[in-house]
């Protein structure tokens, strides 16, 4: 049956939204053998499912999905952004909670930077947030090596050109020199691979520390290194317009304080 006729939605985004890898990932692992459908291995992503269909990854069911959900975490430095690596270095998901549901990092910080790693049950989520054209900024600290003047970033304010790749104007300020070191804030609306170190490279001065600040709306605030604080539904609603986990209902109040409530309202 034709995928415009069958109902339901595409595999890939379907297995996204539940959190288990993104849509091109979801790709591979189809390719690989690895996802089965009411039994049948498939062999293609140009697949609809619906909520009745039994959908197997790895060997193992995969549940309907969770509300969607977004977390701060605050990334020390000498972690992988990733859930296993080829070298076996540390990852982040040998330090988050055990409580926490199965979750995947919105873009990347490399090894040996810190700071705001958003993290989400929902791979839409992930998606939308990670989007180019979302143009949402993202805020970093960053300490260079060198005595550098204001002027010294104009160019890179402007935007430039690097082996062939094309960087965007960044926002940068000179916040203070602090001995041989200067630390500054920078402000990106896209990603690209160590962008800013290579960044600094080009200016001659080198990133000894770098330490995300925000993305966006969402900000690491007083988050210590290691910490992770899940974003209240609420705000979660407002800044991406969709439906989330609901927020925890406050505890009622203890029963003297509410007939205390009571008899000042009857004196009003």
């Amino acid at each position: 049956m034709s995928n415009e006729t069958n109902p339901g939605e595409r595999i890939a985004k379907v297995l996204a939204r539940r959190g288990v890898a993104s849509r091109r990932e979801i790709e591979r692992m189809i390719d690989a053998g690895r996802i089965s459908l009411n039994g049948k291995t498939l062999t293609s992503p140009a697949q609809n499912v619906v909520d009745s269909d039994r959908i197997i990854v790895d060997g193992k069911p995969v549940a309907q999905a969770e509300p969607a959900r977004l977390w701060r975490y605050n990334k020390p430095s000498g972690r992988v952004t990733s859930a296993n690596d080829e070298k076996g270095r540390l990852t982040i998901f040998d330090d988050l909670p055990e409580d926490l549901p199965r979750v995947m990092p919105v873009g990347r910080l490399d090894l040996t930077s810190e700071g705001l790693l958003l993290l989400t049950n929902d791979g839409e989520i992930k998606r939308r947030l990670e989007l180019p054209k979302t143009g949402w900024l993202r805020k970093y600290r960053a300490r260079v090596k060198g005595t550098p003047e204001d002027s010294t970033f104009d160019g890179l304010r402007r935007g430039i050109v690097l082996d062939g790749e094309r960087f965007q104007p960044m926002e940068i300020t000179l916040d203070r020199q602090q001995g041989s070191n200067a630390w500054i804030t920078v402000g990106l609306r896209e990603g690209k691979n160590r962008e800013i170190r290579r960044a600094m490279e080009s200016l001659g001065l080198v990133v000894n520390r770098l330490i995300r600040i925000s993305y966006g709306p969402f900000r690491l605030g007083e988050l210590k290194s290691g910490e992770v604080e899940e974003i209240k539904a609420k705000v979660l609603r407002d800044q991406l317009g969709l439906d989330a986990a609901p927020d925890i209902e406050p505890k009622p109040k203890p029963k003297r304080e509410r007939v205390e409530r009571a008899r000042r309202n009857r004196k009003t």
